[in-house]
């Protein structure tokens, strides 16, 4: 841990602060004006970021998942049955970006092709969506950004239990069969 102490223009404490939280991890900015009144003296302690968490492998992200065919039929069934121009929830984007990796990771070992470009766009849309990313921190934003299937694989797995039982969490994404 560290003490940090900024001089700023009144006007600039929020932002200061803003850069401070978003660079390292901070307790309490205690704010003082100086000696003749005209700036703001900000004192902070903190410490380093602790790296981010490395994104899970696929064998690990996907291991509950069901089948390829399983996916395949539930994402048809829901285009399907959605009104044109219906907005579609977080689930379905994280579950198609899902299979995109999915079907790309058995394409792979012949070389990226069609299938690897094809999850890599559906990745960064659901990046563009997530609802998450808004309060994310910016180190966590960045990781995501240089490896949006990682962000993927990360994301199905938080999600991936069984919620038939629990009919508050929406949809199962380990028994994607509306009649289980």
């Amino acid at each position: 841990m560290f003490e940090i102490r900024v001089i700023c223009d009144p006007d600039d404490t929020d932002r200061v602060t803003a850069a401070l939280a978003d660079t390292f991890t901070a307790g309490t900015v205690r704010a003082y004006p100086t000696r003749d009144g005209k700036r703001a003296r900000l004192y902070v302690t903190a410490d380093h970021r602790p790296a981010p968490e490395p994104f899970p492998t696929p064998e690990t992200a996907y291991a509950l998942a069901p089948s390829i065919v399983s996916e395949i039929g539930w994402t048809a069934r829901t285009l399907a049955t959605a009104e044109c121009f219906t907005e579609l929830d977080q689930t379905f984007y994280l579950r198609k970006a899902a299979l995109l990796d999915r079907i790309a990771l058995l394409d792979e070992p012949d070389g990226p092709g069609d299938a690897t470009q094809t999850a890599l766009t559906s990745a960064r849309m659901l990046l563009m969506l997530d609802t998450d990313r808004a309060p994310m921190a910016p180190y966590l934003v960045d990781q995501a950004d240089q490896d949006p299937r990682g962000y993927v694989r990360q994301q199905y797995a938080q999600q991936a239990e069984c919620v038939c039982d629990d009919r508050g969490k929406g949809d199962c994404l380990m028994h994607p069969d509306p009649d289980h």
